[in-house]
């Protein structure tokens, strides 16, 4: 563990600087998020994160009493603010905020890609004060509220503008889920230049189109089932199914966001309740495992400007137990879930801790 520096976390944005600018960052389309419930009353988030490059993530953990400063499109000082609550999750180009996590208060927050649909907001020199850029809002809510509840009245005081991220040379298209520990959930985007603040009762979120549209996709598949579908009649000659899992034939098994979304939302409620959180969180695991993208699965017909082949994987998967307050992860490169209980830490350091996620995976021999 060891604290993030303002000169590290610099040089590591600015390392996969040329790779995200040389792709033109069309990447990270195929993240999906789930929530489940466990009968013991714990919420659990849990999601994928994808992109066609290394993103240098980390485990963070952000304590109370630490200032903050929001950026802005013109370069002035945005939001000022100090962190409430501390927080844990994993973090991207080395940057000192949270793309996943929770928060001592059983709040969890995950920023999803949005591209070709996210409308920031217009930005006006006298709005700076109350300026986020996009990648500062999970974090911001994280630090400083407590519910969902808090959250929605929370991100209507703050202006979203597009605010160029300077490694990456465009702005973040992202949207947000927001899940507590009560097990309520909202989805935030900004269309048009406006904020959507939608209830999300079933906790799961994907990309792009908006989330309304996903909602309104699902009833084209009214006819799935969880339970097998019963034999047919034709004249005298009776079909049988072929096997388990014919009440969710034809299901879409591609990566684009509206199929992932359906399969989310299949699995995520048609899977037997979890007695308890870590349970429900090994569960939501192998959920996430039929997600998962291998490399070279979703890719660009060109190769960028350096010949190198534009294709997503996923580079993590993580949980989150909003009542033990744990964040769990586990990489492309080490399949091992590793995690960190938040209230075991600090809550009240001088600086923000780092771990570090990147290693080779670990295979346990069990010849004699």
């Amino acid at each position: 563990m060891r604290p993030i520096s303002n000169t590290r976390r610099l040089s590591a944005a600015a390392g996969i600087a040329s790779l995200l600018v040389a792709t033109l960052a069309p990447a990270a389309e195929a993240c999906t998020g789930i929530f489940l419930k466990a009968t013991d009353g714990t919420a659990v988030h849990a999601r994928t994160l994808e992109f066609a490059v290394e993103l240098d993530s980390d485990v963070i953990v952000v304590p109370r009493g630490f200032a903050r400063s929001g950026d802005t499109p013109d370069g002035k000082p945005g939001l000022q603010w100090t962190t409430k609550y501390a927080s844990v999750g994993a973090n991207g180009a080395g940057l000192p905020y949270i793309f996943d996590g929770l928060n001592e208060k059983g709040l969890a927050v995950g920023l999803f890609y949005f591209p070709g649909t996210v409308g920031y907001m217009p930005y006006t020199a006298a709005d700076a004060a109350r300026t986020l850029a996009p990648w500062q809002i999970g974090s911001w809510l994280l630090e400083t509220v407590a519910s969902v509840d808090e959250a929605r009245t929370a991100v209507a005081n703050i202006v979203a503008p597009a605010v160029v991220l300077k490694a990456w040379g465009f702005a973040p298209p992202v949207h947000y889920i927001v899940h507590d520990a009560a097990g309520k959930s909202i989805v935030i985007e900004y269309l048009g230049g406006k904020l959507t603040v939608s209830d999300n009762p079933l906790g799961v979120i994907t990309n792009s189109p908006s989330f309304d549209w996903h909602m309104t996709n699902l009833r084209n598949y009214l006819n799935f089932s969880i339970y097998n579908a019963p034999p047919v009649m034709l004249g005298k000659v009776k079909l049988e199914p072929t096997g388990q899992g014919s009440g969710m034939l034809g299901m879409p098994g591609d990566f684009t966001p509206p199929s992932r979304f359906v399969r989310a939302v299949a699995f995520s409620q048609s899977i037997l309740p979890s007695t308890t959180g870590g349970e429900a969180v090994l569960e939501a695991f192998h959920i996430l495992n039929n997600f998962d993208i291998p490399k070279g699965s979703a890719r660009d017909e060109k190769k960028d400007a350096h010949g190198n082949v534009v294709a997503d994987y996923t580079l993590w998967t993580s949980a989150n137990d909003l009542k033990a307050k744990r964040f769990y992860i586990r990489t492309h490169a080490n399949s091992q879930i590793r995690s960190i209980d938040l209230m075991k830490m600090n809550l009240d350091a001088k600086d923000i801790a780092k771990f570090s996620i990147k290693g080779p995976e670990v295979i346990k021999p069990l010849t004699p």
